[in-house]
């Protein structure tokens, strides 16, 4: 692999993360909202550790929003959980390409 190739993977992987934090914005404060109208105890719970924090995002990869049994909760997270899963790929991509242009720099 050249030099070039590598940096322009890179490149691509912040582009899918980019793309992939777009979509999370986009959906995760829907969903929290959804949570906070129609499940008070669930949101009450994600909302003392922070929507952001690392537990909560663990929840939200694990997919335990499907255990609520509501098609608007599922409408709304499963997007998420795709745009989050999508960051954090584009992330990690972007990080071994990078690491790989820096280690074949001319």
């Amino acid at each position: 692999m050249s030099y070039s190739l590598a940096l322009t993977f890179s490149l691509l992987g912040v582009a899918v993360a980019i793309t992939g934090l777009m979509g999370f914005v986009f959906f995760w404060p829907m969903s929290v909202v959804h949570l906070r109208d129609r499940h008070h105890d669930v949101h009450a719970r994600l909302v003392v550790a922070g929507t952001m924090a690392p537990s909560t995002l663990r929840w939200l990869l694990a997919g335990r929003y499907h255990a609520l049994r509501d098609p608007g909760v599922n409408g709304l997270a499963t997007p998420a959980r795709i745009a989050l899963c999508v960051l954090l790929l584009g992330l990690a991509s972007a990080l071994v390409f990078g690491a790989v242009a820096w280690w074949l720099k001319p």
